[in-house]
């Protein structure tokens, strides 16, 4: 599989400063020599496992440049003269391997602009597809740079069509790739903004190339020539149907699409990537591993990506208000919660005396951990990312997450697994803090003048939150053991240091075996954290078999089931009661009375009411007046909820959470409440035990066993369609939605349906060689009976058939399958596989 999303930037278009790391372009990561691929594993094993940040300057600084005569070098601008300014560019290399998407997720998160690139040899593949729609629903601006076009079956116009017809995106075709002869090996490109071709040396470091204007080439590449005019004119039309400033500089020059500027044609383009309207994505041309195209890309990237003050505004959120930064820092977003909150109570006085930009007016910085690393030398680094103000060398940073100060002693920025100490992180910017204990994935940090360590800013401030980083659920679970008892304390340290690294690895304790589980993603990500825990954090322990998790549910209803307790709970006397009953949760939708509230979590609903039997509809203000006062009715609401989250956690005949079941807890204060001993602590413990009782009772008449049904995408060739069609239906109990139909009701790789779908027949794509010089829809019309055609199939698979799959796929693929899958949904398990289940299970 080839990675889909390989470089992405953060801060752009800063002055010079500090000191630049050398980076060295001749590295390879299918030897393991990438500099971003630096773990062990990641060498050994030839893949990127996790994110990895680079800082560099694009040109290079003038005493890292070998400028020679008669020829352009690596720190030499191709694209314009305004790129000879000098660029600081904070690069994250992201892993393209479906069981790794969170790295993708938590750096699309902090980015402000992104570079999809694509093998010239596969085109878009499935986890392309789904990576791009995540990069679209954080609203980041995208290029693509179609690589590997030195290889054997590159097909650069195929790809350009595929961008149209799988990404939904108009491909502005800015490079075409240069064959010598029109059929001979890739030496270069010709670059349709500046009409100028670009020939690297054979054989050479891809440092050294030369620089021609395409018209003298006419007499030796006349088809190369003729190609950049028609490449040209397409580029132009395609702006001007988007760019309304286009077409008065299309006009200025008489309609001649060959005089217009290189910079108007930079300036259209990179209006059209900064609109989140345009669907115009400018497409570029190489061969990295030869460094072709490698100048002309990075040009692109400071010429057309948003630095941080054009990037879209972060979502922010104070207390109850939310909304952007900007509107923090503009007073708006505090006066919103000003009026959220009662005037009456001490933090809205406060708040309201002060006025809104006195309280702003110290902040001095706010920034999002979106990574942490453990170094074996340096301890934990912790990856930020600053969004306003600058972070100092010594500042005390206020986590506002976990309501804790920590201090910033040191500042660096990275260079993969080397850094150089730095004394601030100013806006935009992507650096590390190393040392800091407690701060996880998602944490925001603020540095406020004034604050004290222990309360840190004054409120509301102090509940300050970026969006926060999504975790996805983990599908698959496997056991850990240490090797003996003594090692069992080092081996969970152990695990939680991998566990605060990847927050997407889950840890939980089997009650009834006492087994630890470590939760993953998908197979490889299981086998990869067991690899890493073993030898890179030296833990003597193994990893058992790789299991599925299941779900357990309800069948039928319970009775009312009324629980009191009087017992010592965490070192006081609790007594509360309640009456629980449990109902398979259906679609319906539920009527809510006013003393009701009701959550979905985890798959379930938990519905809880204060009540009386004489006035079930008592209002509430006069309970919050009678009940103790070491109670709220949101306190009470919040206890009851978290009694029965913790009884679901764990099933009655199977060792599986429950899911779709709907939990209602009634409570009577005039009967089940007793002043001081009913604290929360003791309503949640009476909840857990009356929700216990009433599951109990309901599983009397059976359980049902649920399972993940997954969308899986399949890629192979019309060859062997055949076999992996029936291998999906018959041997894995699977259901085949589609084959190559996008209009299928399936969303199995994450991809949005809802674009409009665009015309093949007007996309500009350039003839590949070979192909008898066909466009793209008629080559795409003549492979129809090819059997070495890519075909797409849409299924939806159970996960346990899945395991082990694409071992099997490459068996009867001839090694040329692959696929993708992401869940869908928990569906019961029936007939003769649930018998078989069921035996495993019981053991019997």
């Amino acid at each position: 599989m080839g990675i889909p999303f390989c470089i992405s930037l953060s801060a752009l278009q800063y002055p010079r400063c500090g000191r630049v790391h050398q980076l060295t372009l001749q590295l390879d990561v299918d030897d393991g020599s990438t500099v971003t691929d630096f773990l062990p594993t990641e060498r050994a094993r030839g893949v990127t496992i996790q994110s990895a940040a680079i800082t560099f300057h694009w040109p290079p600084l003038p005493e890292n440049s070998h400028v020679e005569a008669k020829a352009h070098t690596a720190g030499t601008s191709l694209l314009s003269p305004s790129t000879a300014e000098n660029h600081m560019i904070n690069l994250i290399d992201t892993p393209g391997h479906a069981d790794f998407t969170f790295e993708v997720v938590r750096s699309l998160r902090i980015l402000d602009g992104a570079v999809c690139v694509l093998d010239g040899v596969a085109g878009v593949e499935a986890q392309t597809e789904k990576v791009w729609y995540q990069a679209a629903e954080y609203r980041i601006p995208r290029i693509i740079y179609v690589n590997k076009l030195d290889r054997e079956g590159a097909a650069f116009g195929k790809t350009i069509g595929e961008i149209a017809s799988r990404l939904y995106a108009w491909p502005a075709v800015c490079q075409i790739p240069w064959f010598e002869g029109g059929t001979g090996r890739f030496c270069g490109v010709g670059d349709v903004i500046s009409l100028r071709a670009y020939r690297w040396q054979q054989g050479g470091d891809g440092k050294i190339l030369e620089s021609t204007y395409f018209n003298k080439l006419q007499d030796h590449e006349p088809a190369f020539v003729a190609e950049m005019k028609k490449a040209r004119v397409a580029l132009v039309d395609l702006l001007a149907n988007d760019d309304a400033v286009m077409i008065e500089r299309f006009l200025e020059v008489n309609g001649q699409h060959l005089d217009l500027p290189s910079e108007d044609i930079v300036a259209s383009l990179r209006r059209c990537v900064l609109n989140p309207a345009s669907k115009i994505v400018p497409v570029f041309a190489g061969a990295s591993f030869r460094n072709i195209g490698v100048q002309p890309l990075l040009d692109a990237i400071v010429q057309l990506l948003p630095n941080p003050e054009e990037a879209p505004d972060p979502e922010v959120s104070v207390g109850r208000a939310e909304g952007t930064l900007a509107q923090l820092l503009n007073g708006k977003l505090l006066s919103k919660e000003a009026q959220e909150i009662s005037p009456k109570t001490k933090r809205g006085k406060g708040l309201m005396q002060r006025g809104p930009m006195a309280v702003i007016g110290n902040l001095e910085a706010c920034a999002l951990a979106f990574k942490v690393v453990h170094d074996p030398r340096r301890g934990a680094l912790v990856y930020v990312r600053v969004y306003s103000g600058s972070i100092r060398r010594g500042a005390s940073l206020y986590n506002t997450n976990l309501q804790i100060t920590e201090p910033a002693q040191r500042l660096m920025r990275m260079y993969a697994q080397d850094s150089v100490d730095i004394t601030s992180l100013a806006a935009g910017q992507i650096g590390v803090i190393p040392g800091l204990k407690h701060t996880r994935t998602g944490d925001t940090l603020i540095s406020y003048l004034g604050a004290s360590e222990r309360t840190g800013p004054p409120s509301p401030l102090n509940s300050l939150q970026l969006r926060p980083i999504e975790v996805p659920p983990a599908v698959f679970f496997a056991s850990i053991e240490s090797h003996s008892l003594g090692e069992q304390r080092s081996v969970m340290n152990a695990l939680d240091v991998l566990i605060r690294e990847d927050p997407s690895l889950q840890l939980s304790v089997d009650e009834e075996s006492g087994q630890t589980l470590l939760c993953g993603l998908g197979e490889f990500h299981l086998e990869i954290a067991a690899d890493r825990l073993i030898k890179d954090l030296k833990a003597k322990a193994a990893m058992g078999r790789i299991e599925i998790a299941y779900r357990e549910s309800l069948l039928f209803p319970s009775e009312p089931k009324c629980v009191k307790i009087d017992r010592e709970v965490a070192g006081k006397r609790a007594r509360a009661g309640c009456t629980a009953a449990v109902v398979p949760l259906t679609e319906d939708d539920y009527e809510l009375y006013d003393h009701e509230v009701s959550i979905d979590e985890g798959g379930n609903r938990i519905t809880t009411s204060i009540t009386t039997p004489d006035d079930p509809a008592r209002n509430l203000e006069q309970w919050n007046r009678r009940l103790p006062s070491q109670l709220t009715v949101g306190s009470l609401h919040m206890a009851l909820k978290n009694g029965a989250l913790a009884a679901l956690v764990r099933g009655v005949n199977y060792p599986f959470p429950f899911q779709k079941v709907h939990v209602t807890i009634s409570i009577d204060p005039r009967t089940q409440i007793f002043k001081t001993d009913s604290h929360p602590a003791a309503l949640a413990t009476a909840a857990r035990e009356a929700t216990k009782a009433a599951l109990k009772h309901a599983a009397e008449g059976g359980t049902a066993i649920l399972e993940h049904v997954m969308n899986v995408t399949v890629s192979t060739d019309e060859a062997s369609l055949g076999a992996v069609v029936k291998d999906l239906n018959s041997e894995r109990g699977g259901h085949v939605l589609s084959i190559d139909d996008d209009d299928a009701d399936a969303t199995t790789s994450g991809v949005r349906k809802d674009l409009p779908v665009i015309d093949l027949r007007k996309v500009y794509a350039p003839r590949d060689p070979f192909d008898g010089g066909t466009t793209f829809a008629d080559q795409e019309q003549a492979v129809m009976n090819n059997s070495s055609r890519q075909r797409t199939i849409k299924a939806r698979v159970p996960l346990r058939e899945m395991m082990g799959y694409l071992k099997h796929l490459r068996s009867i693929t001839a090694g040329r399958g692959s696929f993708i899958m992401s869940a869908d949904r928990f569906e019961r398990v029936v007939g003769q596989r649930e018998r078989v289940l069921q035996k495993e299970l019981r053991g019997y």
